[in-house]
């Protein structure tokens, strides 16, 4: 584990486990989590002889908590400096959510030299804001009304986002673990307000079409049908459409936090496409 430093000052930590010479994966966490939301991830491919990183995004987790610089420009920027820090070749990046966006942007604005592969997991681009161009998007409000949740008591907020909708723990029959909700609220917690107010700003109305258009590499595009937080219909599948090499695949019934959820389906899976 370690830092890197920014080209504007900020300090980045990352976890950086497994062989030198293995076949790297980087990881790319959702909002407003940090690099701990893959530890189901990283323990798994570890054990299968892969090396893995992963950063804390600005703001989050362990990394400085900057009052500015939250948006996917530096973002993308911010997995650069890891990226060439360590001196990464031919890695698989895989994103969740806001890091599905992460990853887009940063291979769109930093080209594919050092990446191999790609997958998008329950991820939010093409765009999540409904607009002129994008009739299936959230309304603005929706988005506005989480920042106000956030502004008016965040700590109640981050328990209710995984107690309820982000792990699908609202549905009948559903069988929430207390350890799982209470883990997302610590990551949460654990990183800056103003990042993450601006955080959905940055991940609700980035528009990533330009960028998924540009990327050449083979991209595995990973939802859930039952998805509360990121519409299926408005986002896997159109992700699927604008890449040139780019696979959907739908898991029905499966929640957003379907990497936690569903860890077993989703590391094979992940699996079968790094190897395939």
């Amino acid at each position: 584990m370690g830092y890197v430093t920014t080209k504007d000052g900020v300090e980045i930590f990352y976890k950086d486990w497994g062989p030198k010479d293995a076949q790297v994966i980087c990881f790319h966490h959702g909002w407003p989590l940090s690099s701990d939301d893959w530890d189901a991830q990283m323990l798994f491919f570890l054990h299968k002889g892969f090396r893995v990183v992963a950063h804390d995004r600005r703001g989050h987790g362990r990394s400085s908590q900057v009052w500015d610089g939250h948006d996917m420009d530096h973002y993308a920027d911010d997995a650069a400096a890891v990226v060439n820090h360590l001196n990464l070749k031919d890695a698989v990046h895989i994103g969740h959510s806001t890091g599905g966006g992460e990853v887009v942007h940063y291979i769109a604005r930093h080209g594919e030299d050092r990446v191999s592969k790609a997958v998008m997991i329950s991820s939010v681009p093409p765009l999540m804001v409904k607009t002129e161009n994008n009739p299936g998007g959230l309304p603005k409000d929706v988005f506005d009304d989480m920042q106000a949740q956030l502004a008016a008591n965040r700590a109640q907020f981050y328990y209710d986002v995984p107690a309820g909708p982000f792990y699908g723990y609202n549905r009948p029959n559903a069988k929430p673990s207390d350890g799982v909700i209470w883990n997302w609220w610590r990551q949460g917690m654990m990183g800056s307000a103003k990042a993450h107010y601006d955080g959905i700003v940055a991940f609700s109305q980035t528009d990533f079409t330009d960028d998924l258009k540009k990327i050449t590499v083979p991209v595995l595009v990973m939802h859930g049908d039952d998805d509360q937080i990121v519409p299926y219909e408005d986002s896997g599948p159109l992700s699927a459409k604008l890449l040139k090499n780019g696979t959907l695949k739908t898991y029905p019934g499966f929640p957003h936090g379907m990497p936690t959820a569903n860890a077993d389906t989703i590391n094979a899976d992940l699996l079968a496409f790094i190897e395939g």
